[in-house]
C-alpha cells in the first residue's frame, strides 16, 4: 500500500492551483531546509550567506557539470548539462546539473530529435553520499518538475559525488515524494510570513557555513540581534 501524503496546511493549500512566478522558490533550498530550517531561511528569507571549504568545492562540481546549457549526443544517450527546470504545481524552479535522456518506446518525444526520450536526473555533490536524504529529496524534486515539463514519469534519479567518482541510484518511490512536496508547502508557509525558525543547536551546525551568523549557542542564551548590533 502506498503512503498518503499529509494534507497541506491551510495556508498552503494549492493542490489543484498553480503557482505564480514571482512566488517560485529556489529548487536547491530543498536541501538547505532539510539540512536546517533555519538554515534555509537566513540564506533564502534575509539573504545572507557565507562561504567556506565545502561550498567552494561544491561550487567548483557544479561548474564543471554545469558550463553553458547545452545538449550532447552519445549513441541512444542525449545529455543536456545546466538544464533549467520548474514545476507551476510545486512552485520552484532551479537548474538540474545533468539530465540524461535515454531513447526508449515508452518516452516522450522531444523536440528537434527523432524517436522518444526518457529524461533523468543527475546531480552532482562534492565528498561522499550522507547518512541524511537531504541530496535525494533534492534530485528527487528536480524529477518532479521533469515530469511536470516534459509529461512522463519518472521511476529513479541518480546522485554523482566527488570524492568517490561513483553514481548512487536513487529510487523515485511515493515516500520521497511525498516528503518533497510536504517540505515545500512548509517551505512556502515560511516564506509566507517571512519567518526565521529559532535556532536548535545540534552536531551538524559545526559543518554549516552558517555558523557564525547564526550563532546557535549565543543564541541559547539570547537574542542574536543585540549581540549583532553591538559588534557588526
Amino acid at each position: 500500500m502506498r503512503p498518503q501524503c499529509r494534507p497541506a496546511s491551510p495556508v498552503s493549500a494549492r493542490s489543484d492551483m498553480e503557482y505564480r512566478e514571482e512566488d517560485f522558490l529556489s529548487l536547491s533550498g530543498l536541501q538547505h531546509f532539510s539540512f536546517c530550517r533555519r538554515q534555509w531561511a537566513l540564506i533564502h528569507i534575509e539573504q545572507q550567506w557565507q562561504e567556506n571549504l565545502r561550498t567552494v568545492e561544491g561550487a567548483l562540481l557544479h561548474q564543471k557539470a554545469h558550463g553553458p546549457f547545452v545538449t550532447e549526443k552519445r549513441g541512444d544517450l542525449l545529455i543536456s548539462r545546466g538544464m533549467p527546470v520548474f514545476s507551476r504545481s510545486l512552485g520552484v524552479n532551479g537548474v538540474c546539473d545533468v539530465v540524461e535522456l535515454r531513447a526508449a518506446p515508452d518516452g516522450v518525444p522531444i523536440a528537434g530529435r527523432d524517436g522518444r526520450y526518457l529524461p533523468m536526473a543527475v546531480e552532482y555533490k562534492r565528498g561522499s553520499p550522507k547518512e541524511d536524504d537531504c541530496d535525494r529529496l533534492q534530485v528527487c524534486c528536480q524529477s518532479l518538475c521533469l515530469e511536470e515539463m516534459f509529461g512522463c514519469e519518472i521511476s529513479e534519479a541518480a546522485l554523482y559525488y566527488g570524492e568517490t567518482g561513483r553514481r548512487t541510484r536513487v529510487p523515485l518511490g511515493e515516500d520521497l515524494r511525498c516528503r518533497v512536496r510536504e517540505m515545500l508547502n512548509e517551505m512556502h508557509m515560511l516564506f509566507s510570513r517571512r519567518y526565521t525558525p529559532k535556532a536548535k543547536p545540534a552536531k551538524h551546525c559545526n559543518a554549516c557555513s552558517l555558523k557564525e551568523l547564526c550563532l546557535p549557542k549565543l543564541y541559547r542564551k539570547s537574542s542574536v540581534q543585540p549581540y549583532l548590533q553591538r559588534y557588526l
